[in-house]
């Protein structure tokens, strides 16, 4: 969040690619689903330390709603400032050396606001800024429809070095602002789209500051050096939406969960049954029953689902969705197995998103018994 100079850089810069599949695993999140989590510290007083912010952060001005943290700027006058916001992070708590980080946002885009969603290193209590680094995942300013990704070290020369780049969106409407980071690079994402690379291998360019943990934050300023000081006090308060934040690192571990099919958090038209392989199993599945399950799904990827299934006549069709019915993963057919309890095994191919969510399965064409699904990548 500090004030830059988008300068040019020798380091590699690649613009425009996709996102390449990695192996992620889920060390971290806070969703947001009631409260916010204990890792987060709040940091409070007015000014933005250096910034020339015009706000004074509060805790009171995060708040949880409907699943969303809420970090809402006013107009009120608190300890000397006109405006108010919060400023939260990890310092202490958590903090990471190398990952994917990544949040879902959504923000005002109001004259004079300037949120953030951004990374200092630890070593800033002991070396300062800029030397503890700063990468900064997703800046905007004012009412502009662009995004900044960037980072922030100390030179040789024991000068401020910068390094960014944008891209056009619609800050307005909810997206996945991240960055992947490793010992050779930092790489800059919108909803899985790569903008920006800045390259760190061996310290290049004095950056040995990125080959250290870092630790999380989120605020929004209002004013400030960047932004300037004209503030649309009639669009106050103005809040950025933040529906999770996200910590992955790679070497995930093999995926299997299996779900019983009668451990459902919701369902409509299906009953439980005797199973013959043990236990119980759903039965009296018709077309357009469904059921629902909840899972945690530890890596976004692509998944093998299972089902053991069996079917006296054949010709059912399972539907796997996310509960509600949209997005749509995918199905597969269920065959005659010669038997309501003669049971085999039918599989696809999904892709799935990762945390803890609710999945469904919808009969498409119903004549079947499910005892269980199983998801392994």
């Amino acid at each position: 969040m500090k004030f830059r100079h988008l300068l040019a850089s020798a380091a590699a810069l690649i613009l425009g690619q996709a996102a390449q599949a990695q192996s992620w695993q889920l060390v971290w999140s806070d969703e947001f689903n009631g409260s916010i989590g204990p890792d987060w510290v709040f940091e409070t007083g007015g000014g933005g330390w250096g910034n020339n912010e015009l706000e004074y952060y509060r805790k009171e001005n995060a708040t949880i709603e409907n699943g969303n943290l809420v970090i809402t700027a006013k107009r009120e006058d608190y300890g000397g400032y006109h405006y108010t916001s919060a400023r939260m992070k990890t310092q202490g708590t958590r903090s990471w050396k190398y990952g994917r980080m990544e949040a879902r946002i959504k923000l005002p885009a109001v004259q004079g606001t300037w949120p953030g969603w951004w990374m200092l290193g630890n070593s800033i209590s002991s070396v300062g800024w800029p030397a503890s680094g700063e990468t900064d995942i997703m800046e905007q300013i004012n009412t502009a429809g662009t995004v900044y990704g960037s980072v922030h070290w100390q030179a040789a020369n024991g000068s401020q070095a910068d390094y960014s780049n944008s891209i056009g969106t619609t800050p307005t409407d909810y997206h996945v602002y991240a960055v992947e980071w490793d010992q050779d690079y930092i790489k800059w994402f919108v909803d899985g789209t790569q903008y920006n690379q800045f390259q760190i291998t061996n310290g290049a360019g004095n950056t040995q500051a990125f080959q250290n943990p870092f630790f999380l934050l989120l605020n929004m300023a209002v004013g400030g050096n960047w932004p300037g000081f004209t503030i649309n006090d009639a669009a106050l308060p103005a809040k950025m939406y933040v529906d999770y934040v996200r910590v992955y690192q790679k070497g995930a571990a093999p995926v299997s969960i299996q779900i019983e099919a009668e451990n459902w958090a919701a369902m409509s038209g299906v009953q439980t049954e005797a199973c013959s392989e043990g236990g119980l199993d759903v039965g009296w599945i018709d077309t357009n029953d469904w059921i629902v399950w909840n899972v945690n799904i530890p890596v976004a990827g692509t998944y093998t689902v299972s089902y053991r299934v069996a079917s006296l006549n054949g010709g059912g069709v399972i539907q796997l969705e996310k509960a509600g019915g949209s997005p749509v993963y995918g199905s597969v057919s269920v065959p005659r197995t010669g038997g309501w309890q003669t049971w085999t095994t039918v599989s696809h191919q999904v892709t799935l998103p990762a945390g803890q969510q609710q999945i469904a399965v919808k009969a498409l064409a119903g004549g079947y018994n499910i005892n269980w699904l199983k998801i392994t990548n």
